[in-house]
């Protein structure tokens, strides 16, 4: 499943995940990094990841290449 990164904190590891398609929010597995070419994850990062038995996201892989910014807003003409 692919989603975006709502927070990281490398100290500790702990995170979440927002699911694309739903919304659903999944924290990081202690392991979720393990394997992966990440060593460091930013906020709007788009990944690629599996749910594991305990609804935490693990097997990080990377998702598209743009990440989800800010939607910048148009001036009024």
């Amino acid at each position: 499943m692919q989603g975006v990164i709502k927070s990281y904190d490398p100290g500790t590891g702990d995170g979440v995940v927002v699911a694309e398609r739903d919304s659903n929010e999944y924290d990081l597995a202690p392991d979720a990094l393990e394997g992966s070419i990440f060593r460091m994850l930013r906020q709007g990062q788009r990944v690629l990841f599996e749910v594991d038995s305990d609804g935490r996201a693990s097997g990080l892989h990377l998702g598209s290449e743009q990440d989800l910014a800010t939607p910048t807003v148009k001036p009024l003409d």
